[in-house]
């Protein structure tokens, strides 16, 4: 089992997936307040990763909240958002539930998983389609930045909690090496889909 890490380390992973959300677009302000606890963040395995840019994307998110519809930055930031979240996704399909989900026991977190992961795309996809000047795109934003932070929540709570039961330290810290080479690729690939939904996404 996972031992928390210590607090210091735990900000210090907080504070430097900030930063990289930062670095994006430097003069918008960054509040993303307070994030959910979570053993896993600041372990140097799968999970401290997979938190880690749980936390960029909480980053992200509040950026893009931040920014009006003129400005130029809300795009770059959505465009790394959705690039990221593709990355992500991908690699942790491939690095974690790949191999989760063949355990009976954990079947069912790991569908859920991916099964959320799939309804993000279709959610980037229809608020990559609008125009994102338009004051009502924050509608479209709205529902998308919902759906990810209950995702990543229930993620770090609960699936990851349930997932790490039956994998070993050496399982976790490989998949972290998987995970980080696997996102590299996955994120160079992505390409920003751009599909209205003509019905509520489910």
């Amino acid at each position: 089992m996972t031992r928390p890490a210590s607090q210091a380390k735990q900000t210090a992973a907080k504070a430097a997936a900030v930063a990289q959300a930062r670095s994006v677009a430097p003069k918008v302000p960054v509040r993303i307040g307070s994030t959910p606890a979570t053993k896993f963040r600041g372990n140097p395995a799968i999970f401290g990763r997979l938190v880690e840019d749980h936390d960029k994307h909480r980053a992200l998110l509040a950026m893009i909240d931040a920014t009006s519809p003129n400005d130029p930055a809300r795009k770059t930031l959505f465009e790394e958002f959705v690039r990221d979240v593709h990355g992500h996704a991908a690699a942790e399909e491939q690095a974690l539930w790949s191999t989760v989900m063949r355990n009976p026991e954990t079947t069912e977190f790991a569908r859920h998983a991916v099964g959320d992961h799939h309804k993000l795309d279709k959610l980037m996809a229809d608020a990559a389609a609008r125009d994102i000047s338009s004051p009502g795109w924050l509608t479209h934003f709205a529902a998308l930045k919902e759906e990810y932070l209950e995702h990543i929540l229930e993620e770090e709570t609960e699936q990851f909690v349930e997932a790490e039961k039956t994998l070993s330290e050496q399982d976790q810290r490989y998949m972290q090496k998987v995970f980080n080479r696997r996102k590299k690729a996955e994120k160079a690939a992505a390409v920003i889909e751009k599909k209205i939904a003509l019905k509520p996404i489910a």
